[in-house]
């Protein structure tokens, strides 16, 4: 197990803290502001509730973290820090204020856990020490996320956003040449566009879209929505992107490769007109088989992709003898006597077929969804010309 700062902390802390939270956060709210020129000039409600936000967060998650080894701050937690620091950047404020706050937040930390653990027992020499590395250590990470953020927004303000939104453009395109879109990928620090996830959002979201998803993602705003382009990575995965979006309006369309983009796009546009606005994020990828269904070759094309992929490594006639087989299997709900019959093969060779089938396919084929899109491909597929010469 990683030994991070916080590990060490006493489990009691965060029983003796928790009940005086709410007038801690107060407390160190306005003692942020109130100590830091900059920030007390500010008369803006806005900005009150941003820092009382924002202290509060701060400090569950500190006691969230005591006793564990997880990291600081997870996406949605550093996002709030990363949003500080460009906010300072647009209000053209350097970066100073905010670490000035930090370093003051960090002071009244130490001092209110340090009070609360000993208002519950005695607290040794060694226990403070701990409580300080763990307080520094977790400030440097608030500060870390804020100065990131801060750049960020200087870059955007100094020329990236307009290469990254010509990278958007080109990606939206769907009709430039690699090299340029390549070359286009390289210099906002994308050397290796592959996979793309877009998401779409309401025009209002676009802007802490841009700041949220930071060099992993590109956005566009539109007439009617705003469209954000993910590169692959581990927040583009839907986990991650259900967590983050959660109670807000966005259809996320499917991960294709990047030139694909467009059609990718479209699904996910097809897939809104299909729900209408509902208040959680919406992945086309529970939709595509509903779409094929609506006649639309790009989700068509996208399931066929993804169900005969587990096949693609075969032999074109060991591939075709299983699909063919898996095709007969599925209309006749699993008779292994009908599927000879049909196939002209011995049951003998219809066994092994299955057999072979649940090794490459695995659970899907008991899921009742994932045999429906199966079915669906290989209606289509095996009735292609490709297939009746």
């Amino acid at each position: 197990m990683v030994v991070t700062p916080w590990r060490r902390l006493p489990a009691d802390l965060a029983t003796a803290m928790r009940p005086h939270l709410p007038a801690t956060v107060a407390a160190v709210a306005v003692a942020v502001t109130e100590a830091t020129p900059a920030f007390a000039a500010i008369a803006d409600d806005k900005f009150t509730r941003d820092v009382h936000a924002a202290v509060q967060v701060a400090l569950e998650r500190f006691l969230d973290l005591v006793g564990t080894a997880d990291p600081a701050l997870p996406p949605r937690f550093r996002e709030v820090f990363v949003a500080l620091g460009a906010a300072e950047a647009r209000e053209d404020r350097g970066p100073e204020a905010l670490l000035a706050a930090l370093r003051m937040a960090a002071r009244l930390l130490l001092r209110t856990a340090s009070q609360s653990l000993a208002r519950l027992r005695p607290v040794d020499t060694e226990e403070l020490i701990d409580l300080s590395d763990a307080v520094s250590a977790y400030v440097a990470e608030l500060a870390a996320a804020s100065t990131d953020g801060y750049a960020l927004q200087v870059r955007e303000q100094a020329g990236e956003g307009d290469r990254r939104r010509q990278l958007a453009e080109l990606l939206l395109r769907g009709d430039a040449m690699p090299g340029a879109v390549e070359a286009a990928a390289a210099r906002i620090g994308w050397p290796e566009l592959d996979v793309v996830v877009p998401v779409l959002l309401p025009p209002d979201q676009a802007r802490d879209a841009r700041f949220r998803y930071g060099a992993d993602g590109l956005v566009i705003e539109r007439a009617r929505d705003a469209v954000l382009l993910l590169r692959a990575g581990p927040r583009a995965l839907r986990a991650s992107l259900a967590d983050a979006l959660a109670g807000r309006w966005a259809v996320v369309g499917p991960a294709l490769s990047w030139p694909q983009v467009p059609v990718a796009v479209r699904l996910a546009e097809l897939t809104s007109g299909l729900l209408g606005p509902v208040p959680e994020p919406v992945f086309t990828d529970d939709h595509l088989v509903a779409l094929a269904l609506r006649g639309e070759p790009g989700a068509l094309s996208v399931l066929t992709a993804r169900r005969l992929a587990p096949l693609a490594h075969l032999r074109p006639a060991q591939r075709e003898n299983l699909l063919v087989t898996v095709h007969s299997w599925l209309r006749h709900w699993g008779s292994r006597a009908e599927v000879s019959a049909e196939l002209f093969v011995h049951p003998q060779t219809v066994s092994y077929r299955l057999k072979r089938l649940r090794e490459l396919y695995g659970a899907d084929l008991d899921d009742p969804a994932a045999r429906f899109e199966l079915l669906v491909v290989l209606a289509n597929h095996l009735h292609t010309p490709a297939h009746h010469p």
